[in-house]
């Protein structure tokens, strides 16, 4: 009886054993993903065509505010809406101003009629110059007093600039409103702004063709033909060059170029969205192999040897590429084998990578900064 009694003990824990054994394994976390902030290398000759990535935004905006203080007492439009220019977006409470250009009247009323009378005295000598000179004055400056208080009243409504739609608002009814504080973002998004990152000696190969060129044509169309493309749609949009920045990012020394373009009629592309935008660079690209690169780009892998972590845009996955590296000119190093042109390669934050390792193009506001979990 003990031994069946113990045989029974024996297998209800070894049932135990093979359930628990058994049971569903807990699956490993997602690796994390990284943003990181990318660089794309200057092309040979033999790679004109490159590929950056534009970030959209409406090339005419405004933050809008009111020019006198006071209590919000109507809100007449909601985010996303469409206005057209001198439409009525908000009003102040206008009690006050009101008041005020009643008593400004006044003034004025009395001293027009001062002024009149005077205007007869002074031709008939009953009254002095300098009496009438006065009388004169206290006139000009109540005139100038009403048309202010007037002006003050006006400005307790709020209207729009320019037709367009309201991106942003940033108040709620019955605020108490300063002026120039912001009330509302008003964009125009019937033409568009592409915003990309080009390096400083692309930019001074550009600034170089457009000198050496004819000047019966247009610079953006001689040197550089571009065009933007969106995801999941076939058809591109030409571009036209707006402007050139001449002060570099201070962490990857590269040069903001800014395009414009017409609102797609296929769809709708609004500020915040992204483009691909294509470059023929086959006029301003040189032969010369060498590249430069941000100095925070290159790193050194386990033998203390140069590297630099190229990203995978399919995947989005990095890998490291050993590089030789030269010279360096300010924030930039030169690298003289390794990198062929057209590569997106990591400019910031490839200090924390792995290969292989998941990564995310940082927006322009983010900086790299390391994890709790990275080593120091």
């Amino acid at each position: 009886m003990k031994i069946v009694l113990r045989n029974a003990v024996l297998m209800a824990s070894m049932l135990a054993v093979l359930t628990a054994c058994g049971g569903p394994e807990e699956e490993p976390p997602p690796p994390p993903v990284r943003p990181v902030k990318l660089f794309t290398v200057e092309g040979a000759s033999g790679a004109a065509l490159r590929r950056f990535p534009g970030a959209i935004s409406a090339s005419q905006r405004a933050e809008l505010s009111f020019r006198v203080n006071g209590v919000l007492q109507e809100i007449l439009v909601k985010e996303g809406d469409q206005v057209k220019k001198g439409q009525v977006l908000a009003r102040l409470d206008p009690t006050d101003y009101r008041i005020r250009v009643s008593d400004r009247q006044a003034t004025f009323d009395n001293t027009e009629k001062n002024f009149n009378r005077a205007s007869e005295l002074i031709q008939d000598g009953t009254i002095s110059q300098s009496d009438f000179d006065q009388v004169e004055a206290n006139f000009r400056s109540a005139e100038a007093a009403l048309k202010l208080a007037k002006q003050e009243l006006a400005y307790t409504e709020l209207k729009a600039p320019f037709s367009g739609s309201i991106g942003r608002r940033d108040v709620e009814n019955f605020e108490e409103i300063q002026p120039k504080q912001a009330i509302f973002q008003l964009q125009n998004v019937d033409q568009l702004d592409v915003a990309i990152d080009l390096s400083e000696s692309l930019v001074r190969s550009i600034r170089r063709a457009e000198t050496e060129g004819s000047a019966t044509e247009s610079k953006a169309s001689r040197v550089v033909m571009s065009y933007a493309s969106f995801e999941g749609k076939e058809d591109t949009f030409p571009l036209k060059v707006k402007e050139v920045s001449t002060k570099a990012d201070p962490q990857t020394q590269t040069f903001r170029v800014t395009f414009t373009m017409a609102q797609p009629q296929e769809f709708r592309v609004l500020p915040g969205m992204t483009a691909n935008v294509f470059l023929d660079l086959s006029k301003v690209i040189s032969t010369d192999t060498a590249k430069w690169v941000p100095i925070s780009a290159v790193v050194a892998d386990g033998g203390l040897d140069a590297q630099v972590w190229v990203l995978d845009d399919e995947t989005m996955t990095v890998s490291a590429l050993p590089v030789t590296i030269g010279r360096m000119s300010g924030a930039n190093i030169e690298v003289s084998s390794g990198l062929v042109g057209g590569e997106e390669i990591v400019s910031v934050g490839a200090a924390y990578l792995a290969e292989g390792m998941q990564v995310s193009r940082m927006i322009q506001t983010e900086q790299a900064e390391p994890r709790a979990d990275d080593p120091s």
